[in-house]
């Protein structure tokens, strides 16, 4: 018989909690600096990590910043001054290392995001942020998340984004309303 969905529901959270609790209270200033100083921003990601990205692009957005998602036709040149975010919680993507290499040699500074700072993409980086949580490079072991595969990391890194958006907000002078004010007007 399965788990009723209030017991899984308490197990995942219970988990998000824990990703939390050992997270760093500086685990984003070193992100959160760089993201106010770059001129222009523009982050990839794969997957539901990808969603995740493109849903803190536009959170950026909504703060005012100069932000694009890779593979929009209207991404600009990257170069000095600017910043590339890849999220890469495995600790490798492919298509990553290869748009950071570009982004890099033209001057703009490279960040990833990861559970596993080992890896080939974040060693590549400028600067790394951690959220210490499961994904699909450790999911097989015997204290594995309730949630399949990677889910706990992209979840976490999907609260992870929000929170940076908290702080970038207060250290930019930007409000709510000042946020709903960039909003489309066009759904």
């Amino acid at each position: 018989m399965s788990a009723s969905l209030a017991t899984l529901g308490a197990s995942a959270l219970d988990e998000l909690h824990q990703v939390f609790r050992v997270l760093p209270d500086d685990a984003a200033d070193a992100l959160i600096d760089a993201i106010i100083k770059a001129k222009k921003i523009a982050v990839y990601g794969c997957g539901r990590e990808g969603l995740a990205i493109k849903g803190f692009a536009m959170r950026l957005f909504h703060l005012g910043l100069d932000v694009h998602v890779l593979g929009d036709m209207t991404v600009p040149h990257l170069g000095q001054g600017d910043l590339f975010i890849v999220t890469a919680g495995t600790g490798h993507l492919n298509s990553g290392e290869a748009f950071m290499r570009v982004a890099a040699h033209d001057g703009a500074k490279t960040a990833v995001i990861t559970a596993q700072p080992n890896g080939s993409t974040p060693l590549m980086a400028d600067l790394v942020t951690i959220i210490p949580a499961q994904t699909m490079a450790n999911d097989q072991t015997t204290s594995a998340s309730v949630l399949p595969m990677g889910s706990l990391f992209e979840i976490a890194q999907t609260i992870f984004f929000e929170l940076v958006i908290l702080n970038l907000r207060d250290r930019l002078g930007e409000t709510a309303d000042t946020m709903r004010a960039r909003h489309t007007n066009l759904e």
